[in-house]
């Protein structure tokens, strides 16, 4: 490799110019992104033995994207290969190695990895990355891909570990698992609930699904993608990219006034919700179960979802919806606050994962200049990053997922503008024969002023959301996985933020 491909400062105490934490989607979309401006000397560690980050560990039937593939996937690396609009999880995860393959990221991966903390020399200019087995990688910069959907989070109820038999969790699913003929539990009526419920309804004895919220549903215009689309598709790629143009304006009409502007365009989101309790009374025979499904929340105040399986499975005599709640578990079942004690052979824990604490953002201890921690920060003083990429007092740290990070159609368009704005910064830092990049506390500061002005007009805070129960809604009651712009602003942005509100040294 030319000494002029690497980027600046002393090679002498370094190992890589940039260590990457994650091999998922944000891992290798980084690393791409600096093998095209020229960076090579990097290396990715991932905690477990292959790479794939949530498609490999959440890997329960029924699993699909609830976003279409052409939007759902690197726009540099478009796929013929899809066989639904709504590509299933097996076929994600195949796609996140044969892109890792196919640009040559999967050599730099070192999987059984699992980093325990990254902490910034400040004499040196270096990051010291620790690995649980001991080993220490220094780095001129660090890549935070970790993602924030790893920590699967169990419901807090009493008893649970009592229970008799297999409790499982959708983000930790046991292949060896049997269902069939069995009396099952599903605790959750999330994302996964609605996809695992009617992918295991027609074989189990019992099925009893546990509400606490319900969930905004929209009917999921999905279909099998012909050999012969395919084969289009292949030898015209540009119409796979007319498509994706076509969702994401179509995501921009609608998302920009329905959920950036609501305050000004609520009629939008009300006449969505009249339609879809429609659509829902449409599906569920039973008057009283459809007023049990339908959401007392604005739409989107909690993650909504598509599924065209889910509603009917309570037309069957042997499902249940449970909406008392659930006082403990005993080793025989649940018992609920009406007294009733329903009996279970396995319990499946649709609950999601922990978000908004130090735990998992970052999923690994991050330590500054000073001895500051970045997760304690963050818990103690609000969830904060420029343009969800930096934060000050950590010189040289790129976010992916970090707070304010996701706007626009697909957590691909994230990637995205994180991608570019960590390359941007690079590029700039190779131009001036920098070692050192650190946002300036006033842009930090500024940033997030606009955010809390903007906010204010957003469906969150605008709407009816007190009842959701929605991980949106960290524990200062901010919201920083979403960020109050569409995904054409944060994309422009990413190319235009000033480099002034950074220092190069």
């Amino acid at each position: 490799m030319a000494a002029a491909e690497r980027l600046p400062g002393l090679r002498a105490n370094i190992d890589h110019d940039v260590v990457i934490v994650g091999s998922g989607f944000s891992g290798i979309g980084a690393a791409v992104e600096l093998q095209r401006r020229g960076f090579h000397d990097y290396v990715i560690l991932e905690k477990a033995d292959a790479i794939g980050g949530t498609w490999r560990d959440a890997a329960y039937p029924g699993l699909e994207v609830d976003m279409p593939s052409f939007i759902y996937s690197y726009p540099f690396a478009m796929s013929a290969d899809w066989d639904h609009v709504y590509p299933r999880g097996h076929q994600i995860l195949d796609y996140t190695r044969e892109t890792a393959a196919r640009f040559g990221v999967d050599a730099r991966v070192r999987t059984g990895c699992s980093v325990r903390r990254s902490t910034w020399d400040e004499g040196e200019g270096v990051w010291t990355t620790s690995l649980e087995s001991g080993e220490q990688i220094r780095s001129r910069f660090l890549v935070s891909a970790s993602g924030l959907l790893v920590d699967p989070q169990l419901p807090e109820i009493e008893g649970l570990e009592t229970f008799a038999g297999p409790v499982v969790h959708t983000g930790r699913w046991d292949p060896d698992l049997e269902l069939e003929g069995k009396r099952v539990a599903v605790i959750g009526t999330g994302a996964s609930a609605i996809q695992v419920v009617p992918a295991i309804v027609e074989g189990v004895a019992a099925l009893s699904v546990f509400q606490r919220t319900p969930i905004w549903l929209m009917s999921k215009p999905d279909a099998e993608i012909s050999e012969r689309t395919k084969r289009l598709f292949s030898r015209l790629p540009f119409l796979q990219r007319l498509l994706r143009w076509a969702v994401f304006v179509i995501v921009e009409l609608t998302l920009g006034p329905g959920f950036i502007h609501y305050r000004k365009f609520p009629f939008l989101v009300d006449r969505l919700e009249r339609n879809l309790v429609e659509w829902m009374r449409s599906q569920v025979d039973d008057p009283a179960l459809q007023e049990k499904l339908i959401p007392d929340y604005s739409f989107f105040c909690k993650r909504p979802s598509f599924s065209n399986t889910y509603y009917p499975c309570f037309n069957r005599d042997y499902v249940e919806l449970v909406t008392d709640s659930i006082e403990r578990v005993e080793p025989e079942g649940i018992r609920t606050t009406d007294g009733r004690l329903h009996a279970f052979d396995v319990v499946l824990c649709a609950t999601g994962y922990s978000v908004f604490d130090p735990k998992c953002m970052p999923n690994f201890e991050i330590v500054g200049r000073a001895g500051r921690s970045l997760g304690e920060e963050w818990a103690a003083d609000r969830y904060r990053a420029y343009e969800g990429a930096t934060v000050p007092g950590y010189p040289n740290l790129f976010l992916f997922m970090g707070p304010y990070s996701a706007a626009g159609a697909s957590y691909f368009t994230m990637i995205d503008t994180q991608s570019r704005h960590m390359s941007r910064l690079l590029v700039e830092a190779r131009r001036r024969g920098a070692s050192r990049i650190e946002v300036r506390d006033e842009a930090f500061r500024a940033d997030f002023r606009r955010v809390e002005r903007r906010r204010e007009d957003t469906l969150l805070f605008a709407g009816r959301c007190d009842s959701s129960n929605s991980y949106y809604f960290d524990a200062h009651g901010d919201t920083p996985g979403l960020r109050p712009v569409t995904g054409g602003q944060h994309w422009l942005r990413s190319r235009t933020f000033p480099l002034g509100d950074y220092t190069f040294d």
